[in-house]
């Protein structure tokens, strides 16, 4: 069954603890989202709660995709770029399938979605995105349409002896 897309979903306390829920378990399954496993809920509440006071501040929006049951599945952070020469693309954070779902294409349609949403903000002309090399997202995200721009070679330090290339991704909308 397919997931449920809703844009700037109202944000209880029940729904905040589900993305909270999904980006430990998507860290903790390997997923590239900001951190490195293990990690708790606490270690990463810090980084939603400063999600949630840019969305306060209107300065992101939130695509989160559910579940038939109702359950926080995927999420994707649309962030406006202040730069007053670069307010026509917005930068794609924090993008997650709860590793339950993976393999069914939901990242596909989460994208699919991410894209539709954007297209809907004012003079928005493109969306940018940053990923950790070294797992293949390159490929995932050039297969939704996003191009290769540029690339900072170990960039991302993972663990000591472990760095990432910074690999910067980008889907004109136009």
């Amino acid at each position: 069954m397919p997931l449920t897309f809703t844009l700037d979903p109202v944000v209880t306390p029940g729904f905040r603890d589900g993305i909270l829920d999904l980006w430990t378990d998507v860290t903790n399954a390997g997923g590239a989202v900001g951190f490195v496993p293990p990690a708790g809920r606490e270690d990463i509440r810090p980084a939603l709660v400063r999600q949630l006071v840019s969305m306060a501040e209107e300065r992101s929006r939130l695509l989160v995709g559910h579940d038939e049951e109702g359950d926080v599945a995927a999420t994707a952070f649309l962030t406006f770029n202040t730069h007053p020469l670069m307010t026509h693309w917005i930068w794609l954070y924090t993008v997650m399938v709860h590793p339950r779902h993976q393999g069914r294409g939901y990242g596909r349609d989460l994208m699919a979605a991410v894209a539709r949403a954007a297209r809907t903000l004012d003079g928005v002309e493109a969306i940018r995105l940053a990923c950790r090399g070294g797992l293949g997202l390159e490929r995932f995200y050039a297969s939704c349409g996003y191009k290769e721009v540029g690339r900072i070679p170990d960039a991302i330090r993972v663990a000591p002896g472990d760095d990432r290339d910074d690999v910067v991704m980008l889907l004109p909308l136009t």
